[in-house]
């Protein structure tokens, strides 16, 4: 396991069959691609706010010696920077992000990811798998997952109906 992570294992019997149907994580990074923008601890919040504008991402990985170490947001800095009164060229990136940082491997389902977002209330979750990092999701890459899905099922369902239904 991966220093200051903690890994996600749903409970198989928690999820209605149906709701497997949605997909997984590998399959949102297969559609999305694995590209991860990360940063260091001891980078300044700076640079790191300016990557995320340079990149138009809300959220980078913080990654220490290849291993993911903590998510730094734009919410991180409006709450810890902005607010409290903070110089972003001179704060580093280990001083505002959450020590607990939730992950997931590319084998868990979407509704898995939207239920341990919705419990922790985050908006990102890295993805690791053997160790490394595989990639990252958001909570609107699984918004356009579902969307997608229900529009395929919609589709599907409406073919059927008319009789067009080559399945």
């Amino acid at each position: 396991m991966l220093p200051n992570t903690t890994p996600y294992a749903a409970a198989p019997e928690a999820v209605h069959p149906a709701m497997h149907l949605s997909g997984t994580v590998d399959s949102i990074l297969h559609h999305k691609g694995h590209a991860v923008w990360s940063v260091a601890p001891d980078d300044t919040v700076f640079d790191a706010i300016k990557l995320m504008a340079d990149k138009n991402v809300g959220a980078l990985l913080v990654v220490e010696a290849g291993r993911p170490v903590g998510v730094l947001s734009e919410r991180d800095y409006a709450r810890k920077v902005a607010l409290l009164g903070k110089h972003s060229r001179e704060t580093r990136v280990c001083e505002i992000i959450t020590g607990r940082l939730i992950t997931v491997t590319p084998g868990h389902t979407v509704p898995d990811c939207m239920r341990l977002m919705t419990e922790h209330r985050i908006r990102h979750l890295p993805v690791v798998e053997a160790g490394k990092i595989a990639g990252v999701i958001s909570i609107g890459d699984l918004v356009n997952w579902i969307i997608s899905s229900q529009s395929a099922t919609i589709d599907q369902l409406r073919s059927y109906i008319t009789g067009d239904y080559s399945g």
